[in-house]
């Protein structure tokens, strides 16, 4: 009376449940990779910007000894005496 004819509906819906299962695994594998790659790029990019404005973010130290060698050559050349060249060294140096 009855016949079976090829797999069972049961058998069917359980081979599809488990392809649709590993199909669902493989894609949230590759989310994760992929989400992974993303915070790594994002991460080097701050990294960089960072980098960047840190030397920025410094003030400049002064350059004192190009300062008294220029106040020596006005000294040298008579355009300050030996008094205002003093008073300029100390106010340079902070003493």
């Amino acid at each position: 009376m009855f016949r079976r004819r090829g797999p069972g509906l049961v058998r069917m819906a359980a081979t599809t449940a488990v392809v649709a299962g590993t199909a669902g695994a493989v894609s949230h594998h590759q989310q994760q990779k992929y989400d992974a790659q993303d915070q790594a790029a994002y991460d080097e990019q701050m990294a960089a910007q960072q980098a960047e404005a840190s030397p920025a973010a410094a003030p400049a130290q002064p350059d004192y000894a190009a300062e008294l060698e220029q106040l020596a050559q006005l000294k040298t050349q008579g355009i300050i005496t030996e008094e205002e060249f003093e008073a300029k060294k100390k106010q340079i140096l902070g003493i």
